[in-house]
């Protein structure tokens, strides 16, 4: 029989519980970004860009409570690491939130455009996939599972070829002709923002190893496919006020 639960024990457990609920909020905003894209739905569009203020502000209380127990307890060595992981993870999920307002954003904006002009199969192929990574990840997280936490990395294999793909099928439809290029690159930029919800799941992925192991980057030597820069995108963090950021 363990020994009860003090105080700290159980601040540090409602903060792992308060990431869980964080992550579910955050699937959600993602499952109905997608589902406003797919029926070019501006009314459920407009419902995840205006549920963005929930997801800051649980970052902004994990992150206060975190900070709190650091300054009160000190902890040391696997305390210390599980506080470290649970506040980069809170960030990570709210990057994730803010790339389902620009999943929506782009919904919002196609639905003005007309029906699409093929229809949608590879992003929800690669929606599929990030959104299956992120529960992993966080399951992983829970479960303290190493080896799932690893085989996120593999999985975003998936998620780039898919992109790359979709990437040169779109380009080619914006060299047909102007009137497929407004659809196009909205459709291109809503294939980028998945393709970065992948990557911060593979960063939740990286804090659970760091968390059991104490390894800070513990795939930086994982060689996968080389990603396509979108021009005008780079690398940079989505950015909610503004579409095109």
């Amino acid at each position: 029989m363990g020994r009860p639960l003090n105080a700290y024990d159980r601040a540090l457990l409602e903060l792992q519980n308060q990431i869980l609920r964080m992550g579910d909020y955050v699937a959600g905003q993602v499952d109905k970004a997608l589902a406003a894209l797919k029926a070019q739905d501006s009314n459920l569009a407009r419902q995840v860009i205006q549920g963005d203020d929930v997801t800051d502000n649980l970052d902004y209380d994990i992150e206060m409570a975190a900070l709190d127990l650091i300054s009160l307890q000190q902890p040391t060595n696997e305390d210390l690491r599980t506080l470290a992981t649970v506040m980069r993870v809170g960030k990570e999920l709210e990057r994730i939130g803010d790339y389902a307002v620009n999943i929506a954003e782009a919904a919002e904006r196609l639905t003005r455009l007309g029906p699409y002009f093929k229809p949608l199969v590879d992003i929800p192929r690669m929606s599929d996939l990030a959104r299956a990574m992120l529960r992993q990840s966080l399951q992983a997280l829970v479960d303290r599972d190493l080896e799932a936490a690893r085989e996120i990395v593999r999985a975003d294999d998936a998620v780039d070829r898919l992109f790359e793909d979709l990437y040169d099928e779109l380009v080619g439809f914006m060299k047909r002709g102007p009137e497929y290029v407004d659809q196009a690159s909205y459709l291109a930029l809503v294939a980028r923002y998945l393709e970065r919800i992948a990557d911060h799941a593979v960063n939740v992925a990286e804090m659970v190893v760091y968390r059991e192991t104490g390894q800070r980057r513990a795939f930086k030597d994982y060689q996968g496919p080389q990603k396509t820069v979108l021009p005008g995108l780079g690398n940079k963090r989505a950015n909610t006020g503004n579409f095109e950021g």
